[in-house]
């Protein structure tokens, strides 16, 4: 067993089942519509499976519309369309994450998971800036915002920016470091799919930590080996995307591997992705296994 601090982490999103007929229900009495049972689900599960990095399980909305929902500038159809200059309007995920601090001993570290920038003006319609890059900045900065404010509530805030591994734009270092510059926590990259053509770029992000799905791609520990990484490394262990749980012994070889190709750079094992296609059964087995084998390999 290697003695060292790697804690287990989410990468964001996890199964829980939102029922829209109570919400709905509460909208139309005039009550306050309350996503705190939902959020509390979510994060027991994290908690009983013994996660020290916990998130708030991003259980409000798909991961686009959670944020272009309460931009300015954004106005949600069948696909966000961009009808105006990109604005923070205030917290989006802030609540959530007060939420979530309130219900977890001190001891247990908080995720906030910000969908990227460039992801977001992908996924939009842009009717106003017609500019890739001039929409990704003005989400970028409203972004710096929103984790800026999430930052007082939370231990690490993670970029989420899927679209990477299809697209890597030539200003995507500058759009991330707007975000992170001057944070006042550590920060963290997830781009999941196959990432090994941009592993060389990945490596220069101006974030703490990377985060990949090493599961489902094993080769990328070929592609870091051939560009090292300084930066930490979250070790994608279990994968979002197949219902198989994978027994605690797999895991541990699978995290052996990685102490091999990363060594000490190794700070967080995680499942390769969000867990929210997933049965919440399977997505709560996947965890406590990835717990129990990290015990194996770091320790409790």
């Amino acid at each position: 067993m290697t003695s060292r601090c790697v804690t287990s982490s989410v990468v964001g999103s996890y199964p829980i089942a939102v029922s829209t007929s109570e919400l709905m229900g509460q909208y139309f009495t005039g009550e306050e519509v309350s996503w705190y049972p939902y959020i509390a689900d979510a994060v027991g599960d994290m908690i009983e499976a013994g996660i020290e990095v916990v998130s708030d399980g991003q259980t409000r909305d798909p991961f686009i519309q959670l944020f272009t929902r309460r931009l300015g500038g954004c106005r949600v159809r069948a696909r966000t369309e961009i009808v105006g200059p990109i604005e923070f309007r205030g917290g989006i995920t802030v609540a959530d994450a007060q939420v979530v601090r309130r219900m977890v001993l001190p001891s247990t570290q908080i995720l906030g998971v910000l969908t990227g920038p460039f992801t977001l003006m992908k996924s939009c319609v842009d009717l106003f800036y017609h500019d890739e890059r001039a929409c990704c900045l003005a989400f970028a900065e409203a972004l710096r915002q929103e984790a800026a404010a999430l930052s007082w509530f939370v231990d690490e805030v993670s970029i989420d920016e899927p679209w990477f591994a299809n697209e890597l734009p030539e200003y995507a270092e500058e759009a991330v470091g707007v975000i992170t510059q001057g944070l006042k926590c550590p920060t963290r990259l997830h781009v999941c799919g196959d990432i090994s053509r941009i592993v060389d770029r990945l490596v220069g992000m101006p974030v703490d930590l990377l985060s990949h799905e090493f599961k489902a791609s094993p080769k990328l520990f070929a592609a870091f080996s051939e560009h090292p990484a300084t930066k930490g490394m979250c070790i994608g262990a279990v994968r979002s995307d197949d219902a198989r749980v994978e027994s605690v012994e797999e895991i541990v070889t699978h995290l052996r591997i990685a102490e091999e190709v990363f060594g000490e750079r190794v700070v967080q094992v995680a499942p390769d992705c969000g867990q929210r296609m997933l049965p919440r059964e399977i997505a709560f087995q996947k965890l406590q296994h990835l717990q129990q084998a990290k015990e194996v390999v770091y320790g409790g």
